[in-house]
């Protein structure tokens, strides 16, 4: 798999640094398996308007001081899964702080009660740096073991903004309800993947070709435990890869038909689910 530092520029002309995300993959069985999205404002910068999942930008330096707020996994291993040299909680942590501020859920908080989630959500919405200090206060560790890395995707040459995005899968924790911030999000839907991809191809619900991707692979499953139970054995990545004869762009993942003769080069992404 390739590598990105954080410092590392693209040679294009406008030379677009590629910056660090996490976004969370939160599903549920509602019966069937559904999935967390959340809309972009129409104000955003980047994907405006779009149904994305919850996450947003990564500073690696905030893992050196987390033992004390989070459990579940250490850093080194966290590094080695992530294939970075240290801090590879941080990744983990900022997919914990945007789900928080977006859709106002706290992954691995165990019982933590609905007030002291909501004090959490208006510190960080104030001010994201605050996040560890405020989980210091509430006397909170956050479980890092209930979200599983799942794919890799990394934003191609040319836009203004790119990202070298980790998406990780967690399951809904219970007895939390779910809501959009109304800044950044302007609503919150769970929605089954396939339906998902439905209205998209019936120009309904704006997606990014990634979040497409990432519903596919969702689509897969049939239930949490099921998905769970593969993301939580960290299978090897798979190259997705595009059938594009017509423009159409279709991308295939491994075991879909014509996905061994298919373009490698156009897409930038890697999955294990």
């Amino acid at each position: 798999m390739a590598k990105f530092s954080s410092n590392q520029r693209v040679d294009d002309p406008e030379a677009v640094p590629i910056r660090h995300a996490a976004t969370v993959l939160i599903v549920d069985d509602r019966p069937d398996l559904q999935v967390l999205m959340v809309q972009r404002t129409s104000r955003a910068v980047f994907a405006a308007s779009a149904w994305v999942f919850p996450g947003g930008r990564v500073d690696p330096e905030d893992a050196t001081h987390l033992d004390t707020v989070t459990t579940g996994l250490d850093d080194a291993t966290a590094s080695a899964m992530l294939e970075v040299d240290r801090n590879g909680r941080a990744w983990w942590f900022a997919g914990l702080r945007e789900t928080v501020e977006e859709a106002g859920l706290l992954l691995g908080a165990g019982e933590a009660a609905p007030q002291v989630i909501d004090e959490i959500r208006q510190a960080v919405h104030a001010d994201a740096a605050v996040f560890a200090d405020t989980l210091r206060d509430h006397g909170l560790q956050l479980n890092l073991s209930d979200m599983h890395e799942a794919a890799r995707f990394v934003t191609p040459v040319g836009p203004p903004r790119r990202f070298d995005t980790r998406f990780f899968v967690a399951a809904a924790p219970p007895n939390q309800t779910a809501s959009h911030d109304e800044e950044e999000v302007v609503e919150h839907r769970w929605i089954a993947p396939a339906e998902a991809i439905e209205l998209f191809r019936n120009d309904e619900f704006p997606l990014m070709s990634v979040t497409h991707r990432m519903l596919a692979c969702l689509a897969r499953y049939d239930s949490v435990a099921d998905l769970m139970a593969v993301a939580q054995d960290h299978p090897p990545t798979h190259r997705v890869r595009v059938i594009d004869p017509d423009g159409e762009y279709h991308v295939v993942l491994p075991g879909d038909p014509g996905y061994e003769t298919a373009e490698l080069e156009i897409e930038h992404g890697w999955v294990r689910i």
